[in-house]
């Protein structure tokens, strides 16, 4: 029998939007997102705890039926924007309008690009940290494994940056063993073409939010998309990288557009 997904509530009834977190496996980073909303719109945040992409898929359609008012519109970050689609292809009567910031490219030939741009945007030293960090996130006996994820998170957040606000902490719950199950599943399904296939079963309108300086090509997302969907238009932010929420010159204009999108 599924468990009962978890989810959090912002604002009150009814709920209209749900946020999707990226990873996989960094449950509660769109809360400064979700209550940005709130004022506005009744909200949910799904925390995804699934060890596949199905599971994750049906865990989603779950919570969106156990606390939004459906049809809803989706908010999906990065993994969650994937997440997105492939929910709305799979449950359609679940997903009014689907919204998605800093999507990955759909498209395995847009993505060889993307580690060697974080990596030069990082200094001799920080690149130095990831490469060993990264070696040390494919041994799931580390007693460290965490700590050692949610360092990386921050090195690859510092490259993903343009011009960062100064924010508190955030709220992510990381999960490394959720990313070793789910991640190279999700690679496979972009390098085979299942990821796109998925995206022409989407008939909701899509709307994709993207900055410019996001080393995630935004031509992946914008290419691909308007080749295979009807209802789809892109946003490209100018001095924003891949979390726009946090991007001093992009925060203000990313949440008009997105309270627009919604509303």
């Amino acid at each position: 029998m599924n468990k009962m997904p978890e989810f959090r509530r912002y604002g009150s009834a009814p709920f209209r939007v749900a946020v999707v977190h990226g990873g996989p496996g960094a449950a509660g980073e769109m809360a400064p997102v979700a209550r940005m909303l709130s004022s506005v719109f009744g909200v949910i945040e799904p925390m995804q705890t699934a060890d596949s992409v199905r599971g994750q898929v049906d865990e989603l359609a779950r919570a969106l039926e156990a606390g939004a008012g459906c049809p809803a519109i989706l908010v999906g970050f990065s993994w969650g924007a994937w997440l997105g689609f492939l929910t709305a292809a799979r449950h359609p009567s679940l997903v009014r309008k689907l919204i998605v910031i800093g999507a990955g490219p759909f498209e395995e030939a847009y993505a060889a690009s993307i580690h060697a741009v974080r990596m030069e945007r990082l200094s001799e030293r920080e690149r130095e940290e990831a490469e060993s960090l990264m070696h040390r996130m494919a041994d799931p006996s580390r007693p460290d494994e965490i700590e050692t994820f949610a360092r990386l998170g921050a090195l690859l957040g510092r490259a993903d940056t343009f011009d960062p606000l100064d924010t508190r902490p955030d709220e992510t719950t990381f999960r490394p063993d959720i990313f070793r199950s789910v991640w190279p599943e999700a690679a496979a399904m972009r390098k085979n073409g299942t990821l796109l296939e998925a995206a022409r079963r989407i008939r909701c309108p899509v709307v994709a939010i993207h900055g410019n300086f996001d080393p995630h090509p935004a031509e992946g997302v914008r290419v691909p998309l308007s080749r295979v969907l009807s209802d789809f238009r892109f946003l490209l932010l100018e001095s924003c990288g891949h979390k726009p929420w946090v991007e001093r010159r992009a925060a203000e204009g990313f949440f008009r557009n997105l309270r627009e999108e919604i509303a």
